[in-house]
């Protein structure tokens, strides 16, 4: 049977790196939206515009959902790293999941908020590719801080809460 995981948590918590650890344990295809919003539009953002940023998310979760699609519907796994700040969102893919009759697996990750920043911080210096896609300013963490919506006991019945 075929397996949805949605990898959610606040900024710093280590949704990428859980993403990458897991996928090679439960032999999934991992999707990270940090690299898809890099790579197609960090050269036209031109300042830290929520709604102009969440315009461009959403056209990547539907892209990213035609190739998961087509990976479950062959009995493959993913695991969606797509930052997931709000219910509304996670809704989306557990409801599209469940039309092809997959009870998506939600996975929230919890840090303190001073861990996770210093987690920010030492990304933003060491670069690593594996897991850094941009920098995550001060203010950038800042504004993401409170739009962070904890999945509540009904979300995770199918999944659970990792503190990293």
């Amino acid at each position: 049977m075929a397996r949805l995981i949605l990898v959610c948590g606040p900024t710093g918590a280590g949704k990428t790196t859980y993403s990458l650890s897991l996928s090679k344990e439960v032999e999934a295809i991992q999707f990270s939206i940090d690299p898809w919003m890099q790579t197609l539009f960090s050269k036209d953002m031109t300042s830290l515009d929520y709604a102009w940023m969440m315009d461009r998310v959403s056209r990547c979760y539907e892209q990213i959902w035609q190739v998961s699609e087509q990976i479950l519907a062959i009995n493959g796994n993913v695991i969606l790293d797509l930052g997931f700040t709000t219910k509304a969102q996670r809704d989306i893919f557990s409801h599209r999941a469940k039309e092809m009759n997959i009870n998506a697996e939600i996975h929230y990750l919890d840090a303190p908020k001073d861990i996770r920043k210093q987690r920010v911080d030492q990304r933003n210096i060491e670069k690593d590719p594996s897991v850094y896609a941009f920098e995550v300013t001060d203010m950038m963490f800042d504004f993401m801080e409170p739009r962070f919506e904890i999945p509540d006991q009904d979300e995770l019945r199918y999944g659970y809460k990792v503190t990293a």
